[in-house]
Formats: C-alpha cells, sequence, structure tokens
C-alpha cells in the first residue's frame, strides 16, 4: 500500500526518491514475489480515508502488508489506528530514509503499531519489507 504523492515517484526529487515510477517498482516487486511464492495486490491513494479502508479489507483476505504511508506516517493516528486493528503483520517501508531528513520525520504514528520498519534502501525497503513479512509468516507458521 503507497500513500499520498507516491503515485509521483519518478518524477518528484529523483535525489531522494530515484527514478524508478511506481509502476517500476511494482514490476520488480511482482517478479520478485513470484519467486518468493507469494502472491500481491499493489494499492495506492492519496486519499487516508481510502488506505484506512483498504488497511480494513487486507484484514480478511492477506497475510500481511508492506505500508508506506508516505506523509501520513507522520500525521495520521486514524490510519495508525487502522494498523493496529488489522490483526495481520504490517510492515512500514520508506524508500528515503527517514531519519536523516526534516525533524518532523522522525516521528512515526505507524511504528509502534507495526511489525517493524525499513527505510532508506530505496525501491529496495519495499522488497525488504516483503522479504520480512514472508520470514515473519514462516515463524508464526
Amino acid at each position: 500500500m503507497n500513500g499520498p504523492n507516491l503515485n509521483m515517484l519518478g518524477l518528484r526529487e529523483p535525489g531522494i526518491y530515484g527514478n524508478l515510477t511506481l509502476a517500476d517498482i511494482e514490476t520488480r516487486l511482482h517478479r520478485e514475489a513470484e519467486k518468493m511464492g507469494v502472491a500481491l495486490d499493489f494499492f495506492t491513494s492519496n486519499h487516508e480515508h481510502a488506505l484506512i479502508e483498504r488497511l480494513r479489507q487486507a484484514a480478511g483476505c492477506a497475510d500481511g502488508v508492506v505500508l508506506n504511508a508516505g506523509g501520513y506516517t507522520h500525521t495520521s493516528p486514524a490510519l495508525a489506528r487502522a494498523v493496529a486493528d488489522a490483526g495481520i503483520p504490517v510492515m512500514e517501508a520508506h524508500i528515503s530514509n527517514v531519519h536523516a531528513r526534516e525533524a518532523f520525520r522522525h516521528t512515526s504514528y505507524l511504528s509502534p503499531v507495526c511489525a517493524g520498519v525499513i527505510c532508506g534502501l530505496g525501491w529496495r525497503s519495499y522488497l525488504c519489507a516483503l522479504q520480512a513479512l514472508c520470514m515473519l509468516g514462516e515463524r508464526l507458521a
């Protein structure tokens, strides 16, 4: 799941976020997921309520969620509540190292209710989060 402005990847601040589009990242992750034997469903929205609703839907049919909530990471207790209530592991992922950026990015409403946090690895943050979810699932099985 991807939050606000991530649909602008590849165009927006390539020095921070790289040159890959979200579609490029999705293609790469589908290829890696196939090797891992897992199915992926991508969802992107600039709207907080849509992300919350999608998390609630995922709770009934997914084994876990990789969530890059973009700016909502730092502003949305409502999204954090949806993560906490999901009943499935959620990995927080960020393309950039949020801890090396502006001070407001150092606070995450999501981190305390997520299974883990991965940031600063570019598009591979998503891949590492997916791999971590799979390992977590094996541990819980």
